[in-house]
């Protein structure tokens, strides 16, 4: 393991010791100093996520979010340098993580609040029409293949209106 992975994987994981090596310039302890560091990532990837999903972290409270995340973090730390990116699995890891299956529609809120960063982040198009969301709520069985070019139409907002349908809440205007 390269020096680098070895560093990478103590930063998320407290039960590692710091990296072999390390030598501060004022002659501290590096146990002490990593542990800092260490937390200040952590910190900082669960406030990445709770700007990223704020209705989640409002539904469950800041605490109950703040914990979930970090189990989140260890778990599943950044694959890329793009923090934007960051939390993309967080709706699926909601989806298994059972201390929140009292809030069963936690993870499709997730969803939706992914869909809205992707929608900002994207390329702007042209606006679609009435006609063309009637036509694609009306007919739940084309709602898997109804992006249209629009991220916020993406698989995740299909799967949750899909969902509402299946439970019998279908959006106003619909049988």
């Amino acid at each position: 393991m390269s020096e680098q992975t070895v560093f990478a994987s103590a930063l998320l994981d407290p039960a590692q010791p710091c990296p072999d090596g390390l030598r501060a310039w004022n002659g501290s302890d590096p146990n002490q100093r990593f542990a800092v560091y260490r937390n200040n990532i952590v910190v900082s990837l669960i406030d990445a996520l709770a700007a990223t999903f704020p209705v989640c972290q409002q539904l469950v409270g800041e605490a109950f979010f703040r914990a979930m995340a970090r189990v989140f973090v260890v778990a599943q730390p950044p694959r890329s340098q793009i923090l934007t990116f960051y939390g993309r699995e967080f709706p699926a890891f909601i989806d298994t993580f059972s201390p929140a299956s009292s809030v069963p529609y936690l993870a499709d809120v997730a969803r939706l609040e992914r869909l809205r960063l992707d929608a900002f982040h994207s390329a702007d198009v042209e606006s679609l029409g009435t006609e063309d969301i009637t036509g694609v709520l009306s007919a739940p069985h084309r709602l898997p293949r109804a992006s249209h070019g629009y991220p916020s139409l993406g698989g995740g907002a299909a799967i949750t209106v899909r969902r509402a349908f299946a439970m019998g809440r279908a959006p106003a205007g619909n049988p």
